[in-house]
């Protein structure tokens, strides 16, 4: 199985952490190409190899963890998603007063799927704040739960291993328009006091 994050902000670098922590090889790209990545691969060692878009776009699994404002540019670098699992970290959000974005009723993973024609989509890695994201996922109490959902059972099975494979707890949630409304933004599993901090 091959891996890549698609964005380098808190959520990309946090998780680019836990794969250099489990020395799981990832690919890691955002838009400014990999040069702007090398001081970031120089501190987490050789699991986390920076390459252009496109060569992260070519992974079996996919994270997104780009603003979802970004998930149209992203899209449009290819036509065809198939036989890919994309697991979105995304969340859409109103800079203006931190609220949900306004989606028409939608579901921002349906958005995502809309966009991303072919890929089997899991909702994932979202309802943490970056700083707790990066922190050591397992303690003497126990290992940090991840929520995921998908539509997808074999997709939803790639990212409970992968959850697993980075030291998480993987809590499987079901279908997106289900368990999945949960992990929304402004959902009942969303830390909104510690995002707001972050």
């Amino acid at each position: 199985m091959t891996y890549a994050i698609i964005g380098s902000g808190a959520i990309g670098t946090a998780l680019a952490r836990q794969f250099a922590r489990t020395n799981t090889p990832v690919l890691i790209a955002n838009s400014r190409g990999p040069a702007s990545l090398a001081s970031l691969a120089q501190a987490l060692g050789s699991a986390v190899r920076p390459v252009a878009l496109w060569d992260a776009l070519q992974a079996e699994t996919i994270i997104l963890a780009v603003p979802f404002s970004a998930v149209e540019q992203v899209a449009a670098e290819t036509a065809d998603w198939s036989g890919r699992v994309v697991i979105d970290a995304t969340n859409a959000i109103n800079f203006t007063d931190f609220s949900p974005a306004d989606l028409g009723g939608r579901l921002s993973s349906d958005i995502v799927a809309a966009a991303l024609p072919g890929a089997a989509i899991v909702k994932a890695f979202n309802t943490l704040p970056a700083a707790i994201l990066a922190e050591e996922p397992g303690s003497d109490a126990g290992k940090r739960p991840i929520f995921h959902a998908s539509n997808n059972s074999q997709a939803s099975a790639v990212a409970a291993a992968l959850i697993a494979t980075l030291g998480y707890a993987p809590i499987n949630l079901g279908r997106i328009d289900e368990g999945g409304r949960l992990q929304q933004f402004g959902g009942a599993l969303m830390v909104h006091s510690l995002i707001k901090q972050a």
